[in-house]
């Protein structure tokens, strides 16, 4: 595998003001996104995990420059992404690519297939309409779309077929990453293999690096090289596939691990059942945030808030993951 750093991101922020109350007087800060640092290497997938609202989503926008973090900064080549010139912006966004949730809902009906395939070339290249529509059919039959598809309209095709164009769109500026936002949580489970085995393949053939966004342990467990999972907008265990879903040492990565449905009987673990309902985001517990739903809870986790910190070979923040 070639070790050439695609991102590198260091204590990445994302606050947003809430205005709140009568006349919206009142505003509140929340802390969507809340020191996130990774690094990304060509040909890896990094795995983003948690339940909703915990910053996935957030981080997807930031990593892909729709939005500006509040603090923090990440490089994409190593090349600053928040510093960067607006001329510099333009060329690091063709490097980093998404495909969303709802494949449906991220194609534009009223344009054909061969249409979409086409306008990311046609505003980032000068090559010519027939250029332009060869790469659109190569790329098609890269990702198992046939060529008289070329001129249908989104809503002609299946789900599964509707997420291989969105896809198709999202290489065809040929990106170093691409930022995977649920992209098969929208599709039957029967689809959802076909998909992600297209974009294993497609990672071998075209040496991508994927940042993949998921709540389904199982399916990261297939895809990902390395895992941060997330809880209210900070990551609580950081590190290699493999060595989290062996041990975990964070009580909520335990509890996300016990509650994944498993055919095989030996696989499966205790169930761990959370008290309580996740916190408010505007109104976040002291000390540490998963203290109030947690059997290990002493009152240290009341006060302080773990940093995440080097155990064996991954990162955790726990008080107490040595005793796990």
């Amino acid at each position: 595998m070639n070790d050439t750093t695609i991102i590198t991101a260091r204590d990445l922020k994302k606050y947003y003001t809430i205005k709140e109350g009568l006349l919206f007087k009142k505003t509140s800060i929340l802390k969507a996104l809340d020191g996130a640092s990774f690094t990304i290497n060509r040909g890896e997938t990094f795995a983003v995990v948690g339940e909703s609202g915990c910053g996935k989503s957030t981080l997807a926008r930031v990593i892909t420059m729709i939005e500006r973090p509040t603090s923090g900064e990440f490089e994409v080549g190593g090349i600053n992404a928040v510093t960067s010139s607006p001329e510099e912006m333009k060329k690091l966004r063709s490097k980093v690519q998404i495909v969303f949730q709802d494949p449906y809902g991220s194609l534009n009906p009223r344009k054909k297939v061969g249409s979409i395939l086409e306008e990311p070339i046609k505003i980032n290249t000068d090559l010519t309409k027939a250029q332009r529509r060869e790469q659109s059919l190569a790329m098609m039959e890269k990702v198992g779309l046939r060529p008289e598809q070329y001129s249908r309209y989104p809503h002609m095709f299946s789900g599964g077929q509707r997420q291989r164009i969105a896809v198709a769109r999202a290489l065809m500026l040929n990106p170093d990453l691409v930022v995977a936002d649920e992209p098969v949580s929208a599709l039957d489970v029967s689809v959802q293999a076909q998909a992600l085995n297209l974009l294993m393949d497609l990672q071998d053939e075209m040496n991508l690096a994927y940042l993949f966004i998921s709540h389904d342990l199982s399916v990261v467990r297939l895809i990902s090289d390395n895992i941060m999972v997330m809880y209210l907008g900070r990551p609580v265990e950081q590190g290699e596939k493999n060595i989290i879903f062996d041990h975990p040492l964070h009580p909520y990565t335990m509890a996300l691990l016990a509650a994944t449905p498993h055919v095989d009987v030996n696989a499966r673990r205790d169930r761990i059942r959370l008290s309580g309902e996740i916190p408010s985001p505007l109104n976040p517990p002291p000390g540490c945030t998963f203290h109030q739903r947690c059997a290990h809870m002493t009152d240290i986790c009341k006060e302080a808030a773990p940093k995440l910190r080097s155990v064996g070979e991954r990162m955790v923040a726990c008080h107490h993951a040595e005793k796990f």
